[in-house]
């Protein structure tokens, strides 16, 4: 079975040596689907709690949400960084609050406190999917992943992998030590 959770997120990016439209700066709302599959977790009766989805999720995807996304060898992203410096906000700002973690891996890194992501592959809805698939896949038992901005969509299944330990009392997957971050429960 699965549970599905939904995310809003604002972005800016363009497509950098496309013949058309898209080559230019723009901005999108795009709405990313995430599908999380396991056996239904007896005590709770459920897959994993959507807010638990979302909280795991968003801790990552927030760094896309009203940043700006560019591939790294685009000619602007040298510019607009020089931009920040001279501004003074490059290294963060006390009104940049919406901030994640920062991250880094094959496809994207990520740079909070200037609300940039860099990444190898031009921002398409496919992309979106691959880079938070990448992000997301040993955090939760990803079933399938939809990316929708403007126009464009995308949908990959995936094959999630055994199932995780979950907590018996609030259905959200233990840690390491088998302790429950949430609440406390200790498996046995």
């Amino acid at each position: 079975m699965r549970s599905i959770t939904t995310f809003d997120i604002q972005y800016a990016h363009r497509f950098y040596r496309f013949q058309g439209e898209a080559q230019y700066l723009h901005g999108h709302t795009g709405v990313l689907t995430i599908e999380v599959e396991d056996t239904v977790n007896e005590g709770v009766n459920m897959v994993f709690p959507c807010n638990e989805i979302q909280k795991t999720a968003w801790s990552v995807i927030k760094n896309f949400d009203h940043a700006l996304i560019l591939r790294e060898d685009d000619p602007l992203l040298p510019a607009i960084l020089d931009v920040y410096a001279k501004q003074g906000i490059k290294n963060g700002a006390p009104t940049n609050t919406m901030k994640g973690e920062a991250f880094s891996n094959e496809l994207c890194t990520a740079y909070p406190d200037c609300r940039l992501v860099v990444t190898k592959e031009t921002m398409t809805v496919e992309g979106m999917i691959k880079m938070v698939y990448a992000l997301l896949k040993d955090k939760l038992n990803i079933a399938k992943i939809t990316f929708t901005s403007g126009v464009n969509a995308a949908s990959q299944e995936f094959k999630p992998e055994g199932t995780k330990d979950r907590c018996p009392l609030c259905g959200i997957a233990l840690d390491e030590n088998g302790v429950c971050p949430k609440c406390g429960y200790r498996k046995r």
